[in-house]
């Protein structure tokens, strides 16, 4: 019977915070969930929660060595503000906003709990979370359109480089097949300007960086000790390096679908020929992205011989 008293204590506070987030962002996570399975440039959410519960399994060992000291005021006022901002969203209906205010609802709750302490080793999931959300659709595309214009500027360099001749305007490049008398527009749309592998690649990087990191074990130090940490400046540029990879590898993949259009016309641009190019893009991204990380890791044991 006392253990079943036990049970009871430990399990209805987090049941009981279960449902209210359920009741609070039940509408929220639907669309969310319906928005990574629909989505392709936000498919790689599908498996960030499988992750991030992962993660905090793994360092559950450890998270129960640091001493926590609830702030009841700061993860209340976290909370509130977490409410407001739901408030808000939905009467703008804003998506993102009430999607962001569940990730600071749930750090407000870690808080409340727990204390600020546990919160610094829990960054890389909230984290995660923050790189599954999909951003406004305003920002979205003025990071698309530049990287399109860059891949096209990339993609037509590689196509004459094989002395195939083409004719670039903006995003759009015309290509007249060997032999052929009618001209191909190739356009290089969204998802062939390297968002779409942006956005997976990031949060691909940000993992890889995590789990590679040297420092196993969790140490309660100053809030930006973490500063001078090489396994943090790794992953800081192991994530920004996914953009010229995002965009290089896409460019490879426009190219290839040139000059395979010069040679076999039109049914290069689509069919399962199209596809596959599509998948060696996001092997070749991964391997780049793989490559490069133990680069970084070998000069940073150089630099930091002693961590």
């Amino acid at each position: 019977m006392n253990s079943d008293s036990i049970n009871f204590k430990a399990l209805w506070k987090p049941v009981l915070i279960a449902l209210m987030l359920a009741f609070l962002y039940g509408n929220v996570l639907v669309k969310l969930g319906r928005d990574w399975w629909t989505d392709e440039n936000y498919s790689h959410g599908l498996l960030v929660p499988f992750v991030i519960g992962f993660i905090i399994w793994m360092e559950s060992d450890e998270l129960q060595k640091i001493v926590k000291t609830p702030r009841f005021w700061l993860g209340g006022s976290a909370i509130l503000l977490a409410l407001l901002m739901l408030l808000g969203g939905s009467l703008g209906a804003e998506l993102f906003t009430q999607r962001v205010s569940l990730v600071l609802m749930l750090g407000g709750i870690v808080v409340y709990f727990f204390g600020t302490r546990i919160l610094r080793f829990l960054v890389v999931p909230f984290a995660l979370l923050l790189l599954a959300i999909p951003i406004p659709q305003i920002i979205f595309n003025k990071i698309a359109f530049p990287l399109q214009i860059y891949a096209s500027q990339i993609a037509v360099w590689g196509i004459r480089l094989f002395e195939i001749p083409t004719v670039r305007k903006g995003n759009v490049f015309e290509i007249l097949p060997n032999g052929a008398t009618q001209v191909i527009a190739l356009e290089v749309v969204e998802a062939c300007s390297g968002i779409r592998s942006l956005m997976t690649l990031m949060t691909l990087a940000l993992i890889l960086a995590f789990f590679t990191r040297t420092k196993r074990e969790l140490t309660e130090n100053g809030w930006f000790d973490f500063l001078k940490s090489s396994d943090f400046w790794r992953a800081v540029i192991l994530m920004l390096s996914a953009i010229p990879i995002a965009v290089l590898t896409n460019a490879a993949r426009v190219t290839a679908t040139g000059v395979l259009t010069y040679y076999y016309g039109k049914q290069a641009t689509e069919g399962n020929l199209h596809d596959a190019l599509g998948w060696l893009v996001y092997i070749a991204a991964l391997g780049l992205l793989i490559l490069f990380n133990f680069c970084l890791q070998f000069i940073f044991r150089k630099i930091f011989p002693t961590e």
